[in-house]
């Protein structure tokens, strides 16, 4: 018999989309509840709309689709507020998650700036409290910049991330489909701006980009995590960067089988395998469990039925995943005071 890691054991959901985080059924209501249009009228053809099937999979272009209808519905103080609201204390009911880092992108959810973009963060804010208010979790909001903005838009996320810090904005990241106009150089001084203020550094890359694009994103954007990242273990530079400064990967794996990152199971036990021995350090979360139809427990599940990970390893990967996160503890030390050694590569490269 297969062992489980333990339901008592609390877990930390480190990369979350909002977008694919909130399950159907609430979706469905938020949006009648304001009146929005869906091209259909049938709630499982809804569900179908906005999910992925258990054993189907989509291109990775056809994936980031599926957010067009989830940003819309979402797009308002009041479903923002709910949205994160019930993401934050499902994930706890569900999954004992007790500390939870939600992703979005606020510019997605204000209509094209028909609404207020600091309403539309406020909403969040007030949804991070009322969960913590029901439940013991401590949750956190990164803020996506996207890779098709234009980088005066991006700008300005970081700072509306920079003025929210001290409301429950612990990060930013870059997100997005791949662009013609994007260069990693660009935003380095935009992400030494937000490191300054104390926010966490997150970057999507080695997932359906080039490979290396992860090693010129370690080098200039010098990011405590980065988002997937799996095609690094094709790249022996990027995984020695990595090691070096300490890094850690956010490991999707049911995301990266559906959009179709990687092959299959075996080639997410050769790249976990690739990264134990050379030293890489990574953790499991979900993307989107409800988009994907998945939660964290079912992917430690899978990994231990599939002999990818025993219970030890899966118990330490959690431990790791609190220990990663930008949510800060009780004593509410900055960043850079709980990675001592990820400041002391960045000061030597600065000197």
């Amino acid at each position: 018999m297969v062992r489980h890691l333990s339901r008592s054991i609390p877990l930390a959901e480190l990369h979350c989309h909002l977008g694919a985080a909130v399950t159907p059924a609430i979706m469905w209501g938020i949006a009648h509840a304001q009146g929005i249009k869906l091209p259909t009228k049938d709630y499982w053809e809804f569900r179908d709309l906005i999910t992925v099937p258990p054993k189907g999979s989509k291109s990775f272009d056809g994936y980031l689709q599926l957010f067009h209808w989830t940003e819309l519905i979402q797009s308002s103080p009041l479903a923002v507020e709910r949205s994160v609201y019930e993401v934050v204390g499902g994930a706890y009911r569900k999954n004992n998650i007790t500390t939870m880092e939600l992703r979005f992108n606020p510019m997605k959810r204000n209509r094209g700036g028909e609404q207020d973009l600091d309403h539309i963060i406020a909403a969040a804010t007030r949804g991070m409290d009322r969960a913590s208010l029901e439940y013991p979790v401590k949750p956190g909001l990164i803020f996506c910049l996207d890779r098709a903005f234009p980088y005066e838009l991006n700008e300005i996320l970081v700072e509306k991330a920079i003025s929210w810090r001290d409301r429950g904005v612990v990060g930013v990241d870059i997100a997005g489909p791949e662009s013609a106009t994007f260069r990693v150089a660009d935003y380095r001084r935009l992400m030494r701006r937000a490191r300054q203020f104390g926010l966490g550094i997150t970057i999507h890359t080695g997932e359906a980009g080039p490979v290396e694009e992860i090693a010129r994103v370690i080098e200039l954007l010098e990011p405590d995590r980065i988002g997937h990242g799996v095609k690094a273990a094709y790249d022996p530079r990027a995984m020695a960067m990595l090691n070096e400064r300490g890094i850690v990967l956010e490991v999707c794996p049911t995301s990266n089988l559906n959009t179709r990152v990687v092959s299959g199971w075996e080639e997410v036990r050769w790249i976990f395998d690739t990264f134990r021995r050379t030293g890489v350090r990574f953790i499991i979360s979900t993307d989107g469990p409800e988009m994907l139809q998945t939660y964290i427990r079912d992917e430690f599940a899978t990994l231990g039925r599939l002999g990818i990970l025993s219970v030890e390893e899966q118990e330490q990967l959690a431990a790791a995943a609190m220990a990663a996160s930008f949510v800060p503890n009780v004593s509410d030390v900055s960043l850079t005071q709980r990675r001592p050694e990820r400041r002391k590569v960045v000061e030597r490269e600065e000197a």
